[in-house]
């Protein structure tokens, strides 16, 4: 099977006092950005904002660098990401706005204007097709296929259902409409483990949909499988491990659907993608906070393959040695520590992530098998 180039760099900059978004534009530079002809194009730039009071997400200085690289070469760049269907400082476009706006992401700090993809109540969708599997046709935020060309820009992490938050993840999840997303997550409701429910009801207080009641007689949780969505966002919020799915291939099918819809945006036009390892936390940048990273600062990488530069930043990250005071360290010390040899399933033993590769390769989305060219 033919290979394809993912371009790596680490956080070193002894290199004449080098500042990194000059080398992370040095890198992209040599994974062949410049070969796509950007002259007069829109050009989506998909990342992720963070929710208010996360400090994890990427920061607007790399951002910024590479808006002005994309300008340089003649393209028009927009900051782009959808609506959330969970509660949160993201779930309209204005609050979304003011979300990214607090967060330093600014017209004037990244020196471009940012346009929420799927409207102001993230009804402002398209359908794509895109005959996959488990997707016929995608639900994908009008901004985002309105657009030339495509790139994405993420910061790779932990997650609680997809194992890590990659560049699968930040496309095809980012790019649904509040629809679409709701569409991936139709395939599995939670479980909770009522020997394990400690009551404190801070899943409750995250669920959107009202997908949770509390017992008030047991002073437990319970799930409302009628408004339930199966989002998996109670997951990340349970502190003791307490909520599950039903169904055993639940995310793997999760995992799948995100891979063909992130088929769906990037088919038929140019796309580049960027991730970068830095700041791992356990999980997801939608949380409104963020614990100690899990795994050192790695590097940056690029590539035109979505799936093998995932593989990359997962194989990078599974040969790294887990940070001290974390939740991967705490996980491994407990008493039973049963051991994934995984650093991802370690942290969120509900978690699964190789299917999310397996099928994007299947789909055509990309391949697994990579070589890592590696730039001082």
């Amino acid at each position: 099977m033919e290979q394809s180039k993912v371009y790596f760099t680490d956080f070193r900059t002894i290199y004449g006092g080098e500042s990194m978004p000059k080398k992370l534009v040095r890198l992209v530079k040599a994974a062949g950005i410049e070969n796509i002809d950007f002259n007069n194009k829109y050009v989506a730039i998909k990342m992720h904002f963070g929710e208010l009071g996360n400090v994890s997400y990427l920061r607007p200085n790399y951002v910024r660098a590479i808006v002005d690289l994309i300008k340089d070469l003649g393209g028009k760049p927009f900051l782009t990401d959808c609506n959330t269907l969970y509660v949160g400082s993201r779930k309209d476009a204005l609050e979304h706005l003011y979300c990214a706006w607090e967060n330093g992401f600014t017209p004037l700090t990244v020196n471009c204007p940012i346009i929420i993809g799927d409207g102001l109540k993230g009804t402002d969708d398209i359908e794509v097709e895109v005959d996959g599997e488990y997707v016929k046709k995608a639900k994908i935020g009008r901004a985002m296929m309105d657009a030339d060309i495509f790139i994405s820009l993420t910061h790779f992490k932990g997650h609680e259902e997809a194992g890590f938050g990659g560049t699968i993840k930040n496309i095809g999840m980012g790019c649904g409409s509040r629809a679409g997303k709701a569409h991936m997550h139709t395939n599995g409701k939670p479980s909770i483990d009522v020997d394990k429910c400690h009551g404190c009801r801070k899943c409750q207080r995250m669920c959107a949909n009202n997908g949770l009641k509390f017992n008030e007689e047991t002073k437990k949780m319970m799930v409302d499988e009628n408004n339930c969505l199966g989002c998996g966002r109670c997951i990340g919020e349970c502190n003791f491990d307490a909520i599950d799915f039903l169904e055993n291939n639940a995310i793997a099918v999760l995992d799948a659907r995100m891979a063909e819809y992130t088929k769906a945006v990037v088919q038929g036009r140019d796309n580049f993608h960027i991730s970068l390892i830095v700041d791992v936390s356990p999980f997801c940048d939608c949380h409104s906070e963020n614990d100690a990273p899990i795994l050192p600062n790695i590097g940056m990488l690029a590539s035109y393959d979505p799936v093998a530069l995932d593989q990359a930043c997962a194989d990078l990250c599974l040969k790294a040695t887990p940070t001290s005071n974390s939740l991967l360290a705490d996980h491994m010390h407990e008493e039973g520590f049963v051991d994934h040899h995984d650093h991802f399933k370690n942290t969120t033993p509900e978690s699964e992530w190789q299917s999310q590769l397996e099928h994007g390769e299947k789909i055509g989305l990309g391949t697994r098998n990579y070589e890592l060219v590696t730039i001082k």
